[in-house]
């Protein structure tokens, strides 16, 4: 069942969101992440974040501002089982255009949104982590 994030589903958001990290940018070291956790849970409390529940726990979420998608994480054990693309058609039934910036070096990621139709707009450097971050697009054909 997909619905809204309630603020009880916050510890289980930033543990999927802590290790989806983890685990999709290895070439990003650890203590980047861990240094932007207190902002990005502050900010999940803000953003338009639905998460999806099975038996009662939390097993993945989308973070969407204003048709930007801040980001796509399901649990590492319930991986490659449908969740992400539910939530991403959730979010498309919402919304006529979504963005989301992508690291290149997060290959599963990128093939990921461009099977699910989005496309490259554009490349750019980010100075944050030194690494290169493609920048996709979605557009709805009603």
């Amino acid at each position: 069942m997909i619905r809204k994030l309630q603020s009880t589903d916050t510890e289980q958001v930033m543990q999927i969101w802590m290790n989806g990290n983890e685990d999709a940018h290895p070439f990003i070291p650890k203590e980047y992440w861990e240094s932007n956790f207190e902002m990005v849970k502050e900010q999940i409390l803000q953003t338009q974040v639905f998460v999806c529940e099975i038996s009662g726990k939390v097993q993945g979420f989308i973070g969407i501002v204003d048709g930007y998608i801040a980001g796509i994480f399901v649990d590492k054990n319930h991986r490659s089982l449908g969740i992400g693309k539910q939530l991403l058609d959730y979010a498309k039934s919402r919304y006529r255009t979504l963005s989301l910036g992508v690291y290149r070096k997060n290959h599963r990621a990128v093939a990921f949104y461009l099977r699910e139709g989005f496309s490259v707009l554009s490349e750019q450097f980010d100075e944050a982590t030194g690494e290169t971050e493609y920048t996709m697009v979605w557009k709805s054909a009603l």
